[in-house]
């Protein structure tokens, strides 16, 4: 893995429309990666993991591990997560800042030792995301905490033998720390209702599971949690990732030339490509060699999008930015409702500068299509809503400048080599 250094300075060139035609290997998920890595502060054992990204994210949780004790070699996409040192319970902010999922950490670090200071969190500006359902469900488990000065700092207490954890809506985030963190509870039984059912907790209970803990529930709401001593190091390697995947999906629908995005786990966007069948754009895949293959829409033959994001197995929030592009090119009114982040409508305005028709009414984004879009300056905002820039620069007429282009090296591993081998062609530069 190379080094990915952030910079809010760089700049990405795009003239279009251009085309993609070609192949696209899907990478580890971000978002199943992070939760597993954080995993690995409950063993003291060495722990690989394969099919890792090489992503800003990743880098990020690398630091965190790094800082807390734990040694990391890098070859490829694997990596070997070792401790070579008692681990330390304090978590400085300026990796932290970086990314939400780095407060999975503190359920587990917590648990190793005793007691915790924590930064909390930064990421994506995707609206208010409280750390409370994190807080509330470990205080149930005996992890006592409170907040000064911008951390968060835990102490081990006293917890029943049986625990009860409602969660007030289905946090993913909240839901795969709270699994994380009661493994450990020796002894205790721990029943957590109203979970996330997304495939990236899937992933982690996998994880988990094969080290050595007792988890009953996967797949469903209500997941059971019996705490074992001790967990043991493993190898495993991590999903693909179906965000970076419906995102090439989505772009191949509005400029492919049988494009084939290949390692998709079907059933992991089965939502999408339901949709998209049901518009009436055509694709070819297969669920046992997991691909997709599609080609540019005629849209003047599909209907409108309807669509409101909700979790898994609903529509994922992650696409809703990257599918509006496709909705504004569609003849005729689409809504998007979006139900999940308060701020994800961040890309509208810069949409509607490159021509869109595209107004916002509480969380519904109402949309009516166009025959184009053009090329203009725009600004990304966060990590989806700069994939969804980037489809409509390639889709557009003449030259486009998107600002801020580093959110999306945080989800999409060897953007450029990618776009390249499909054909694609963008240029990067800090003036």
């Amino acid at each position: 893995m190379n080094a990915i250094n952030l910079d809010s300075s760089n700049k990405l060139i795009v003239k279009g429309p251009q085309v993609a035609s070609g192949s696209i290997k899907i990478s580890g998920s971000k978002n199943a990666v992070l939760p597993i890595m954080a995993a690995t502060l409950l063993t003291k054992d060495r722990v690989v993991l394969n099919n890792v990204p090489d992503l800003a994210d990743v880098q990020t949780m690398l630091e965190i591990l790094e800082y807390s004790g734990k040694s990391i070699k890098k070859s490829d996409d694997q990596l070997i997560i070792e401790e070579f040192q008692e681990l330390k319970g304090e978590i400085p902010y300026e990796p932290v800042r970086k990314m939400r999922a780095s407060f999975n950490v503190y359920g587990p670090l917590t648990l190793r030792t005793r007691e915790t200071k924590v930064a909390l969190p930064g990421g994506c500006s995707l609206g208010v995301r409280p750390v409370n359902y994190h807080l509330e469900g470990l205080k149930k488990m005996g992890i006592e905490s409170t907040t000064e000065h911008g951390y968060v700092i835990g102490k081990i207490t006293n917890s029943k033998d049986k625990i009860n954890i409602s969660l007030p809506f289905p946090s993913v985030g909240a839901t795969e720390h709270l699994i994380t963190s009661a493994v450990l509870l020796k002894g205790k039984t721990i029943k957590i209702s109203n979970c996330a059912m997304e495939p990236e907790i899937t992933d982690l209970i996998d994880f988990l599971s094969k080290m050595g803990a007792n988890i009953e529930g996967k797949n469903t709401s209500i997941i059971t949690i019996k705490g074992v001593e001790e967990l043991k190091g493993i190898e495993y390697s991590v999903s693909p990732d179906r965000i970076e995947a419906g995102t090439y999906i989505i772009m191949g629908a509005i400029l492919g030339d049988n494009l084939k995005i290949e390692k998709v786990c079907i059933d992991d966007l089965r939502i999408l490509l339901n949709i998209l069948e049901e518009i009436g754009i055509t694709f070819d895949h297969s669920e046992e060699e997991k691909y997709v293959k599609i080609s540019k829409t005629d849209f003047d033959k599909v209907r409108n999008l309807n669509i409101d994001t909700a979790p898994y197995p609903g529509f994922p929030t992650d696409l809703q930015p990257q599918i509006s592009v496709l909705a504004s090119l569609i003849p005729g009114k689409s809504t998007i409702s979006e139900n999940i982040f308060s701020s994800r409508f961040n890309h509208i305005d810069e949409l509607n500068r490159m021509g869109a028709n595209i107004r916002l009414e509480d969380n519904t984004a109402i949309i009516d299509g166009v025959d184009y879009l053009s090329g203009a300056p725009i600004q990304a905002t966060d990590l989806r809503a700069a994939a969804a820039l980037l489809i409509a620069a390639l889709s557009a007429e003449g030259e486009s400048i998107i600002s801020n282009i580093d959110h999306i090296f945080r989800g999409y591993e060897k953007l450029k080599e990618k776009l390249e081998n499909v054909g694609i062609k963008i240029e990067f530069s800090k003036y």
